[in-house]
Formats: structure tokens, C-alpha cells, sequence
């Protein structure tokens, strides 16, 4: 197995970007940072890749979240540089953001697929993908507040609209982990399978995504984060002004005349 942190593989319209540090429980450090940033900006700017999947290796976690001996020092100022990816995370902290899938840039749609212990950081990059499939013996929660911190990386932000305000206080306050079951009834993951299945179902997922409108998908994703705590209107204003600029698309043509023509649609993303 490499032993670059970060594995990316794209082939078919479906880019799957893999923490590879099983051995630390995926958890993140600078170098990881900004080769997931990287990463996430080369996909969202692919028009081949459709859908992205991310996974990691080992089965003990999907991420533990923030390295306690290289990230959170780095971040709190409590050690200096030490290498290029220190000196890089430094000089632009926004990194993080990219990393972790905090705004709104990413349209591209992501699935995770989580084996594990899905905790802190590693909580907070599921909560920032749009469909999330996780192993019967995951265990999910936001612990920041058991160290003095909060989960400022998406965290608070993101559960607070996912689930009910008094799961949210629950899986904030509290910082206890949740199973994977009671995941599921909070409406936090789509799928809970056996470990052995988590990495085919996102597969799956992706494959039957990676044959939709990719400008449509973008789209609706995009309309979904836009329009997410905003007034009834402006909802509807944002719906408005996408599927004006969907309609005017070649895919939009394709898959009217597919459907009439009783044919599987070809998609070109233009």
C-alpha cells in the first residue's frame, strides 16, 4: 500500500479520494490537509468526474479527526513550521475550509463511505458530503468539547441544520459518540451496512449518480446549500435562476429527446 496520506482514483466519471494513515486512524495532519484541498479542487474542476467518493483504509476508523501532535499544535500556534505543508497550511488557513468541505464551491456531489470511528474532524468531512453510507459498528460523534475546543471546521454549523435542535445539543453539548443506528433514526447517514459492504454501496450509489445530468446534479446540490435557512421566496428565487441556466444546457435537450426516444440519455456535462 502507498504510503502517500492522500490516494485519489478517477476512472468512469467517479473520482474516489482515500485517507490512507490506518495506522493513526486516518487522523489529519498538515500534509493531509493540503492534499484533500488539492484534491477537491482538481475534482470540482473536472468536467469528466460526476460523482466523488470518500473512503479511507483500516478499519478502525474513518478519521479520528485532527492529529493531537500536529495539526491542533500547528493550528493554536503552540509549534512553528516544520515543513512545507506547515509553512503552506499557515500562509493560508483557508486550506482547511477546502479540506473539509466547509462553503459552498464544491457542486461536484460527494458520498462518504465510513468504516469505524467517525469522530471530530472526521465527523465534521462526513457531515460536509451529501450522501453518507456507514458500517453497523460505526461509532459518530463531535467530541471537541471533552478538549476545550468546538468543531469550527463545519461542525456546529452543519449538525445544527441536519438534525433536530435536541440531537444537535445532544451530539454538541454532550460530546458522547452515537452507533450507527441511532445515526440512522437522526437522519444523519443514508445507509448502514455491514463493514465488508460500505465501500460497494457507495460504489453503487455513485455508479447510478454518474449516469445523471452532471450540470443538473450540480445544480440541485448547489440549490440545496443556497437555499438552506433562507425565506421561502428567495428559495424559490434561487430554484428559479438554476433551472434557467439547466434548461438552456445540451443535456437538458438529451434528456427530453431520450426519454421520447425510449433510450438511456448521453450526458455530456455540456
Amino acid at each position: 500500500m502507498s504510503d502517500t496520506p492522500i490516494l485519489i482514483a478517477t476512472a468512469d466519471g467517479v473520482a474516489e479520494v482515500t485517507l490512507n494513515r490506518p495506522d493513526k486512524m486516518n487522523a489529519l495532519t498538515p500534509e493531509m490537509i493540503c492534499r484533500l484541498a488539492d484534491a477537491w479542487d482538481a475534482i470540482q474542476e473536472d468536467p469528466l468526474v460526476r460523482v466523488a467518493i470518500l473512503t479511507a483504509n483500516g478499519g478502525r476508523a474513518f478519521s479520528a479527526g485532527a492529529d493531537l501532535g500536529r495539526l491542533t499544535p500547528l493550528l493554536t500556534r503552540a509549534r512553528e513550521p516544520e515543513d512545507e505543508y506547515d509553512e503552506r497550511l499557515r500562509a493560508e488557513p483557508k486550506l482547511l475550509n477546502r479540506a473539509m468541505l466547509r462553503g459552498t464551491t464544491m457542486t461536484t456531489p460527494v458520498i462518504a463511505a465510513a468504516r469505524g470511528a467517525v469522530v471530530g474532524g472526521g465527523m465534521e468531512m462526513l457531515l460536509g458530503c451529501d450522501l453518507r453510507v456507514v458500517s453497523e459498528e460505526s461509532s459518530l460523534g463531535l467530541t471537541e468539547v471533552r478538549r476545550g475546543l468546538i468543531p469550527a471546521a463545519g461542525g456546529v454549523a452543519r449538525v445544527s441544520r441536519q438534525v433536530s435542535a435536541a440531537h444537535a445539543a445532544e451530539i454538541l453539548l454532550i460530546g458522547d459518540r452515537i452507533d450507527a443506528a441511532t445515526a440512522y433514526r437522526m437522519g444523519l447517514v443514508n445507509r448502514v451496512v455491514p463493514a465488508s459492504e460500505v465501500l460497494a454501496v457507495a460504489r453503487e450509489m455513485a455508479a447510478t449518480m454518474s449516469e445523471n445530468g452532471p450540470l443538473a446534479m450540480r445544480a440541485a446540490k448547489q440549490g440545496m446549500v443556497r437555499s438552506s435557512g433562507v425565506p421561502l421566496a428567495d428559495a424559490f428565487g434561487i430554484e428559479d435562476e438554476l433551472i434557467r441556466g439547466v434548461l438552456r444546457s445540451a443535456d437538458a435537450r438529451e434528456g427530453s429527446k431520450a426519454f421520447m426516444e425510449k433510450r438511456r440519455p448521453k450526458f455530456t456535462g455540456t
